[in-house]
């Protein structure tokens, strides 16, 4: 069985802290809202276009689900978006790569 991922865009020296620190505590908007904002495969783009517009300093940080405390809550007209409650282990971390940002 494979296991369930989303993702977290980030900025790349955002990420660079977060890797040094061995955990991810989320960004600016995140703490301010008490949760880490993730996204599936589907909800990416849309998420990239209203909050990373004109970036290029962007990672995409794929998040295995398993063990962790996500929500699925709405927002964007009732859509169900994953939020994390706590801070991101590194272990929980498949993959990292360059994000292009929105198309």
């Amino acid at each position: 069985m494979s296991e369930a991922l989303i993702y977290k865009i980030a900025g790349e020296d955002e990420w660079r802290a977060a890797e040094r620190a061995a955990v991810y505590a989320g960004s600016v908007a995140d703490r301010r809202d008490g949760f880490i904002h993730l996204s599936t495969a589907v909800q990416l783009e849309e998420t990239a276009r209203r909050h990373f517009a004109g970036r290029t300093d962007l990672l995409l940080i794929t998040v295995a689900t398993d063990g962790l405390d996500i929500r699925w809550e709405p927002s964007r007209g009732g859509a169900l978006f994953p939020h994390l409650y706590g801070v991101l282990p590194l272990s929980a971390v498949r993959a990292v790569a360059k994000y292009p940002g929105p198309a």
